[in-house]
């Protein structure tokens, strides 16, 4: 069984930070690009972050990029996301996501196969 689990969800005041972390099981971790997703409400999901396998490269989107920190940890299976000075337009589903054998580039295209349930970004201004 495929599982990908995120926590660390919640509500948060614009200027604050939030840490989201995932947990995913049941498949070769390593052998994927991993990062995380997000569905603001009324717009498209997309990719705004994409780790290698190694976590030798990390891609963000122009909108997360220089807020946002994220890793991975291949002897545990967790994926992570610290995101600070939250903004409105933060607030969002965030899924944790893989992506098997391919590049990144095609991750923050939309190419990944597995997926968690999202949890709830708010941000209160």
């Amino acid at each position: 069984q495929v599982q990908v689990v995120e926590s660390g969800g919640g509500l948060v005041q614009a200027g604050g930070s939030l840490t989201l972390s995932c947990m995913v099981s049941g498949l070769k971790f390593d052998d994927y690009v991993v990062g995380w997703l997000r569905q603001p409400p009324g717009k498209e999901r997309e990719a705004i972050i994409c780790i290698s396998e190694y976590g030798s490269a990390t891609y963000y989107v122009d909108s997360v990029k220089g807020r946002s920190v994220a890793s991975r940890n291949n002897a545990e299976n967790t994926v992570t996301l610290r995101l600070n000075n939250l903004k409105p337009e933060d607030m969002a589903i965030y899924y944790c996501a893989g992506g098997r054998e391919r590049w990144c580039d095609d991750f923050m295209r939309g190419s990944y196969e597995v997926w968690g349930q999202g949890i709830q970004v708010g941000v209160t201004s």
